[in-house]
């Protein structure tokens, strides 16, 4: 399946029961929902996703389960956040037998590798695969940043095609149009900033607090690509205060919290982290609470005059 790389890509929660066990039940009735929404792919394993405390074989049945369940509506792509480079092509092989339509990549895990050893990482996993790739690149949080200069050496790799921009400066945008024009396809990859830099020519959102909130999050998208900046900042002014949850350490936490006051999700994570209690718990239920108070209400995207001719 080609992947356009445009529009709203959720990062979805690995849904567990009680017992620590898959609780695929709840998370297909997020997946569907997040299918109604209109959403143009699905992100699997990804930090929301709890990538670094899931089995291979948990992986595996969250691939098998989300292609069965979508259908072939929308492309299933697989992160990959690996330590040694062995252990992610050999993530990227078996996401291909699984049936995934694409990888999410992320540089080495635990050490900060140099320019020629990143490069050689993700040239060797590209390689490797003919599933088209999306770069993750979050230096914040994973210490090793993709430069121009490494994107300008990875323009060889057909397969890479897109980067999952989370760098936190939006001027990034306009440096990688300006540099390689539409060689790679943009998406943005931190809540607080998908308007801004969707309206700084980002083709996509790849997010995080869609998977509590997917018809607010695909109506933000849809209006700034319409050009009604207008009408999705009042949207977006709304959700600021979700989007946050985003960008906190203990995002996991926090969008598993909002999930399950919408009735899409529960709080249940996986060791080492920890269920909120106390003082703080109730701070982030507040934040939901007031925002459920006064969620907007959504109006229909109209029609263009192109549709109207079809």
């Amino acid at each position: 399946m080609d992947i356009a790389w445009k529009g709203v890509f959720p990062a979805l929660t690995t849904k567990f029961n009680a017992d620590d066990t898959l609780d695929l039940e709840l998370f297909n009735k997020n997946l569907d929902f997040q299918l109604k929404c209109g959403m143009s792919g699905i992100i699997l394993g990804g930090s929301l996703g709890e990538a670094s405390v899931l089995t291979l074989e948990e992986k595996e049945i969250l691939v098998k389960n989300t292609v069965a369940r979508a259908g072939g509506k929308v492309p299933v792509i697989l992160n990959i956040a690996e330590g040694a480079t062995r252990d992610a092509i050999s993530q990227a092989r078996l996401a291909r037998k699984w049936g995934a339509a694409g990888l999410m990549l992320l540089p080495p895990m635990r050490y900060k590798s140099d320019h020629r050893e990143t490069l050689e990482f993700l040239k060797s996993v590209a390689a490797s695969t003919d599933l088209p790739i999306v770069i993750y690149n979050n230096p914040i949080d994973y210490k090793n940043e993709i430069t121009l200069s490494l994107f300008g050496d990875l323009t060889e790799c057909e397969n890479i095609q897109a980067v999952k921009e989370s760098t936190r400066d939006v001027t990034n945008v306009t440096r990688m149009i300006n540099r390689f024009g539409d060689r790679f396809k943009i998406l943005c990859g931190v809540d607080t900033l998908a308007v801004e830099e969707l309206a700084l020519g980002a083709h996509g959102w790849i997010a995080g607090l869609v998977c509590a909130f997917p018809a607010e999050t695909v109506a933000i998208y849809n209006l700034v690509m319409d050009g009604r900046l207008g009408e999705a900042a009042k949207i977006y002014r709304w959700f600021m205060p979700l989007l946050e949850f985003d960008i906190h350490p203990k995002l996991v936490q926090y969008i598993k919290l909002a999930e399950a006051q919408v009735g899409l999700g529960s709080e249940h994570v996986r060791a080492p982290r920890l269920a909120l209690v106390g003082k703080e718990r109730e701070n982030i239920l507040s934040i939901i609470a007031h925002a459920l108070s006064v969620r907007p209400a959504l109006s229909p995207r109209p029609v263009s005059a192109m549709q109207r001719s079809l």
